[in-house]
């Protein structure tokens, strides 16, 4: 097998997203106006340009919110089988925690948690 089976599955990938993309273009009903070009913005009409700066904190709270809704993607498999495993399992939980936990501290000392 080796490197030409991993060639053929990109090409195949590549060549099946090509296809849906070509497909959709070719079936899809497509109407340019107005509306569709417009900023929706909860069914209220915008004024100005959209094209305006956003403060940085936003994508920062964005990104600690990721990190933490990560953390629970993996402690809900670690829950289900710390029973079967045993101590080996509650030390690398400990030690994921505690890398989470520095990540929040270096955070909070930064100043991201706080909304200006």
């Amino acid at each position: 097998m080796g490197s030409s089976a991993l060639i053929l599955l990109l090409l195949c990938g590549i060549a099946f997203a090509g296809a849906g993309i070509l497909l959709s273009l070719a079936v899809a009903k497509t109407k340019k106006n107005a509306q569709k070009g417009e900023t929706y913005e909860c069914g209220i009409p915008t004024t100005g340009t959209s094209w305006i700066q956003f403060n940085v904190g936003y994508y920062l709270f964005a990104l600690i919110f990721l990190v933490f809704d990560v953390e629970l993607v993996f402690m809900y498999p670690w829950a289900t089988v710390v029973k079967e495993i045993g101590m080996p399992a509650l030390f690398e939980i400990l030690v994921f925690m505690f890398i989470l936990f520095m990540g929040l501290l270096y955070a909070w000392k930064k100043g991201a948690l706080e909304w200006k």
